[in-house]
């Protein structure tokens, strides 16, 4: 089965140092789960900062800059990989080096045939 790990953490709460070890850290896991056979995808992004959030309501559309709520921790990345069940997904999550600081949320992914690979 198909887990997102969605990473939420504060985006100040790593200096520049410490972000770059995080990567660090971040892709041997990548390499390890690869590996294993369980890497799927993986990626940090960009500050909330650069996001844009879209809106269709009574079919006009609302472009806002930023994220769709202020949080304490905001969406920072996240890994797609591949587990036997929940509990190697959150062992998985457990490996991520922002678990430390922030937030790992372990969802299942609904797979809806039809879509591309």
């Amino acid at each position: 089965m198909k887990y997102m790990l969605l990473i939420y953490g504060d985006e100040q709460a790593l200096s520049e140092t410490e972000r770059q070890d995080c990567y660090v850290e971040s892709t041997q896991l990548a390499q390890q789960l690869h590996s294993s056979g369980q890497y799927l995808a993986a990626n940090p992004l960009q500050p909330t900062s650069m996001a844009t959030s879209v809106r269709m309501r009574d079919g006009k559309r609302l472009v806002t800059d930023g994220p769709f709520a202020e949080t304490r921790e905001q969406l920072g990345g996240y890994f797609l990989i591949e587990a036997k069940n929940l509990d190697e997904a959150i062992a998985t999550a457990a490996r991520i080096p922002m678990v430390r600081k922030g937030t790992v949320e372990v969802r299942p992914v609904i797979e809806i045939p039809g879509l591309p690979t």
